[in-house]
């Protein structure tokens, strides 16, 4: 059988290209047109061309194909027709090509091994599958044979040989044992590609009399097992005791221990060999070495580098393995087997050849009468593959001829085709490697215009987006597509459309003056037909308010937005994504209508998370990220090292800083020794540092732990470092904070701030307390005391400096010599009162005082101040008993003046002055009578406007209730008051002082009137009272209008008025408590007197108040 397929005996493998046509012509794939149109055979299934059966089952061989007219289908069988008829254990499936041979009733499968090729025919022409090679598949069984026990000495090399029967297709090896377990495998036992079982060297343990090979036959599901392999290993000690048995004393024996042997190499054999390998296939390459220690397997080739992502190492490294290889991977492989003693290496020459593959496969034409064409089949190889043509499955050049038709090589040539040029031609490529087999079709077809896009089809697109309006059609020869806009519009040109070869108009920016109906016309020789569809333009859909970024705290609550516009006729709808995936099933999540929400945020709610807005026309989206932030996690690995008595380093590793950077790390220690339990602060640094060397005391049993911290808070803080106990020492420091106070005139009370116990510095704390007196020449006196913090000194003279000092000492010893503070012996009160008080009165209402300063040893203390004690003796205008109010004054330091504020005009006062010291206060000086001047009064007390008449109103006040001095008149002033609030001229009255009452005559009747009214001393005129009052109507007036009084319809309207009044007065205080303006004020302030201005009177206030009560009788 050659290489190179004939009509009958190729070995082609057929690419179908179903309805793949590059022409002139295009037939749209329309299942209906495709039904209307006469087509040449297509196949569209095909058994492989290496067909390997189970020959327990039926034999099914496939050929499927599709035409118009349907196709019928023969077969040839090694060459020669085969008539199926004649063999009453082969049918043809109905409508198909597909052979099945019955095996199951009786047959053979190997009767019907060969060569099988279909052929489906209709009108048109012919097409022809593959050549099928139908081979039963075969598990033999292995041939009897003897085999030897395999004595091997320890440390050799061993090869168990396999040798599987022949099958096909190939079975698949693996060693097993008597259990069925497979053997295990390494580095120094392995099975080769053969199937061997190679050992490099054998060891005591390989004894075993069950290495037994399989071969499973994948196509029967069939296993044939050869007979068990028995394998007995010598070790040196066994086989000297053996010989020694064996021989006399006399002998010299012995044999030699296991020696140390360098590579050599089991398969392949000699330094070189050779591969030849297709073109896409997996390439295997082999080397096993036999060595002791086992030899370690490398590969490399010469002059180049393994290709990377298509190498792999397999059965450790002893095999190499490229996959899908090409002919740049020819060369030489070199495996290089070494051990401790040496190497050996081979040398395989790989050369990749390449069955015949596709540059350019024939495509199916289809051409109008008088239309050129070619056909081209284009194909390479190693070697190079030769081009056949066939037409119908005969070969072209015994076809019948046909005018139209040229070849040239690897192309034909069809120039002013006809029908009646209908043929399918196939292409053959083959070489020594294998063939390639392509049929390709050319369909001579005369069609008027058809229009496949259905009529009315409705486009809708959103604006300023490109609109498509499909205009499918087909006919032979290849029509002219026109469009129109409306039914009787004018032909579409110009830069605003596109125009596409498949019929369709493009309208680039569509907008909403493009709406409307367009019609599409197709037209050749054979006739002309026309179709219309509509275009609707829709507003975009946009996201007007989008999620922004946002950061929260655990467990807090976060929303993003999604605010939507959209066309009214589209219905959206809105989808949140989490990380471009679903939300997470969780009811924390809540969907909105314009927002996500989420409750009770965690760290996993960290991410992106997008708003999809959807409708049946156009996608919007925007995203926005979550930042879920948090207090840091603890640090942790705390190490202590580079200990020294006062110094060490410590480092950790910070934990997650949950989103938020860690801006420091607080370091606090625990002094197990002192005081267990309690934490203290020891440094704090930068959030960059994961190290610090910190500082120590002696005597402190140190663990350490550390904070992190970030903006949002302090992390918990991390585990206990080991502890660290530093050595005793002297105290570093003194006590802080030394005083010396007396409690009593005769001690010094000296106090201190007590060393805290990581202070201490060692065992045995206590504290040298030493005291003597200033300015006086006298020695130290000292003593120790521990556990307390204060020690009182006796006897010593009233309030005289003295120098103190308290010094830290323990069982290691004194800490440096301490600083000295001065302190003082004990207060007694003052002894002496100050002397020449005098007073100076400014005004009716301030005083200032005088005094001398006492003299400073009869201060027997610290001077504090000065007090100041006044009170009101009597009123001068009235005699009264009264309760009195003793006022306190303080003035600090050395002060020998001050301001009495708030005294009462026209009164009688007294006062005294005290030195104070620490203790208390001194005598009091010898008390000192002031009087205050005269002021302006107080308001009157009261004023009252009583009998009203037709003309006049009797008015009646009280006396000011603070006359301020002697009243010496009252004044009074009015003026009436119209209906518009408007104010009369304004008429004043001077009243004597000893009057209490008035009658006003001569008064406007009905007429309201507003009365000012204020007392005078000689100082000036006091606060002013005001009232207002109406005089009675005439009697005339009053029974007229208690005539109307009495009619109904008066009694109506007033109802109504009253209503309407109370309406008002609802209005304005709803106003009123929104903050509206309420007038009635403004209308007091138009009322209030012009003449009457505000007063102001001088008002100091100076050191401190004490109030003492008393009850005096003094004469007015």
């Amino acid at each position: 059988m050659t290489k190179k397929m004939s009509i009958s005996t190729s070995k082609t493998s057929l690419v179908l290209l179903l309805c793949q046509i590059i022409s002139a012509l295009d037939v749209p794939l329309d299942s209906k047109l495709l039904e209307e149109l006469s087509q040449p055979p297509t196949i569209t299934q095909q058994s492989p061309k290496d067909y390997i059966v189970d020959p327990r089952e039926n034999i099914v061989i496939q050929c499927e194909a599709k035409g118009k007219p349907p196709p019928s289908f023969s077969w040839t069988r090694n060459g020669t027709h085969f008539d199926i008829d004649k063999d009453a254990q082969v049918t043809m499936k109905p409508n198909s090509g597909t052979l099945v041979i019955n095996i199951m009733n009786g047959g053979k499968a190997e009767a019907y091994e060969g060569v099988y090729q279909c052929t489906a025919r209709n009108e048109r022409g012919a097409a022809i599958s593959n050549n099928i090679v139908v081979r039963p598949s075969r598990s033999p069984l292995w041939t009897k044979e003897k085999l030897e026990p395999n004595h091997v000495r320890e440390g050799d090399s061993l090869v168990l040989h396999c040798r599987p029967p022949v099958g096909l297709p190939p079975p698949i090896i693996f060693w097993m044992d008597n259990a069925f377990q497979r053997l295990p495998q390494s580095e120094r036992v392995s099975q080769g590609l053969n199937g061997d079982l190679y050992f490099s060297n054998v060891q005591p343990e390989d004894t075993r009399e069950d290495y037994i090979c399989y071969a499973r036959f994948n196509h029967t599901q069939t296993i044939q097992q050869k007979q068990p392999i028995s394998v007995k290993v010598f070790s040196m000690d066994s086989l000297n005791d053996t010989i020694a048995a064996n021989l006399s004393d006399t002998d010299i024996f012995g044999a030699k221990p296991v020696t140390e042997r360098q590579p050599v190499l089991l398969t392949p054999t000699g330094s070189t060999s050779t591969k030849v390998e297709l073109r896409g296939n997996v390439l295997l390459l082999e080397c096993i070495a036999a060595g002791l220690p086992t030899p370690v397997i490398r590969w490399i080739k010469e002059g180049g580098e393994l290709p990377a992502n298509r190498t792999f190492f397999e059965n450790f490294k002893k095999t190499l393995k490229i996959i899908d290889v090409s002919e740049a991977d020819s060369g030489n492989y070199k495996c290089i087997a070494r051990n401790a003693l040496g190497s050996v290496h081979h040398v395989i020459s790989v050369t990749v050849k390449a069955a015949p593959y596709w540059i350019t496969a024939p495509r199916n034409l289809v051409l109008s009468p008088g239309e050129d064409g070619t056909l081209i089949c284009r194909a390479n190889g190693n070697p190079k593959p030769s081009i056949s043509w066939l037409a119908n499955g005969v070969p072209i050049a015994i076809a019948p001829e046909d005018p139209s038709r040229k070849v040239d090589g690897d192309t034909i040539i069809f120039s002013h085709v006809q029908e009646r040029s209908s043929a399918v031609y196939q292409c053959n490529a083959s070489n020594e490697y294998g063939y390639l087999l392509a049929n390709a079709f050319v369909n001579v077809l005369a069609e008027p215009p058809r229009i496949l896009t259905p009529a009315n089809k409705l486009y809708q697109v959103i604006a300023d987006s490109p609109a498509l309006l499909d205009c499918a059609y087909f006919g032979s020869p290849k029509p002219e597509i026109e469009w129109f806009k409306g039914v009787k519009g004018s032909i579409l040109r110009g830069n605003e459309y596109v125009f596409h070869d498949n019929g369709t108009l493009e309208i680039p920016v569509a907008q909403k003056n493009n709406a409307g109906t367009y019609t599409c016309v197709a037209r050749n020789e054979l006739g002309k037909i026309q179709n219309e569809v509509q275009l609707e333009i829709k507003d975009p859909t946009m996201i007007i308010k989008q999620p922004e970024y946002k950061v929260i705290q655990r467990y807090g609550q976060v929303s993003f937005e999604c605010i939507i516009k959209h066309d009214s006729t589209l219905l959206p709808t809105v989808t949140w994504l989490k990380d471009n995936d679903e939300l997470p099933d969780d009811e924390r999540f809540l969907v909105g209508k314009d927002n996500l929400t989420i409750m009770n945020v965690t760290d996993k709610d960290d991410g992106t998370y997008t708003c999809i807005v959807n409708t049946t026309l156009d996608s919007v989206s925007a995203s926005a990220v979550l930042t879920v932030v948090a207090r840091p996690n603890p640090p942790f690995d705390l190490e202590l090292t580079g200990q020294l008595e006062r110094s060490i380093d410590l480092s950790w590793l910070p934990g997650d800083e949950n989103n938020s950077p860690i801006t420091s790390f607080v370091i606090e220690f625990e002094d197990a020794l002192h005081e267990p339990g309690v934490w203290r602060y020891q440094t704090e640094v930068p959030g960059s540092q994961t190290t610090a060397q910190l500082k120590l005391s002696p005597y402190v049993n140190y663990s350490f732990r550390v904070i992190a911290v970030n903006r949002i808070g302090r992390s918990q803080p991390s585990e206990p470092s080991e502890q660290y106990l530093t050595k005793s020492a002297s105290p570093d420091e003194n006590p802080a904070n030394v005083q010396g106070i007396g409690s009593e005139p005769d001690n010094l009370v000296i106090t201190w701030e007590p060393l805290k116990g990581f202070q201490s510095n060692g065992p045995g704390l206590q504290y040298k307390v030493s005291w003597r007196q200033k300015d006086v020449d006298d020695e130290w006196t000292s003593v120790i005391v521990a556990n307390v913090s204060k020690y009182i000194v006796s006897g010593t003279p009233t309030f005289v400096p003295y120098e103190v000092k308290v010094q830290a000492l323990n069982d290691l010893g004194y800490a440096p010599e301490p600083s000295e503070v001065i302190g003082h012996s004990g207060e007694d009160l003052p002894m002496v009162a100050p002397g020449n008080v005098q007073v100076h009165v400014i005004n009716s209402t301030l005083a200032k005082v005088h005094w001398d300063p006492v003299p400073l040893k009869s201060v027997r203390g610290h001077l504090q101040g000065y007090k100041v004690y006044y009170w009101k003796v009597q009123s001068l205008s009235r005699r009264s008993r009264r309760h009195v109010e003793k006022k306190i004054l303080t003035f600090r330091g050395n002060k020998t003046f001050g301001m009495l504020p708030g005294l009462e005009p026209y009164s009688s006062y007294k006062l005294n002055v005290r030195v104070v010291n620490g203790k208390g206060e001194g005598p009091a000086s010898p008390d000192k009578v002031f009087k205050t001047p005269e002021g302006v009064p107080s308001s009157p007390s009261f004023l009252k406007i009583t009998n009203p008449t037709l003309d006049s109103l009797t008015l009646e006040w009280g006396s000011p209730t603070h006359p301020n001095g002697v009243l010496t008149s009252y004044t009074l002033k009015f003026q009436p008051i119209n209906n518009t609030h408007e104010l009369g001229p304004l008429v004043e009255i001077r009243i004597p002082a000893n009057e209490s009452s008035l009658i006003l005559k001569n008064l406007n009747y009905s007429t309201r009137y507003k009365f000012y009214f204020n007392a005078q001393t000689s100082v000036g005129s006091g606060s002013q009272i005001t009232e207002e009052a109406v005089t009675i109507m005439d009697e005339a007036m009053a029974s007229r209008q208690v005539d109307i009084a009495t009619q109904g319809w008066f009694i109506g309207l007033m109802c109504a008025v009253a209503l309407l009044i109370l309406i008002l007065l609802i209005v304005c205080f709803i106003r009123r408590n929104k903050g509206g303006k309420y007038p009635v004020k403004e209308k007091e302030d138009a009322h209030a007197d012009p003449e009457i201005q505000p007063m102001k009177e001088d008002d100091g206030t100076f050191g401190e108040y004490r109030l003492f009560s008393f009850v005096s009788s003094a004469p007015i």
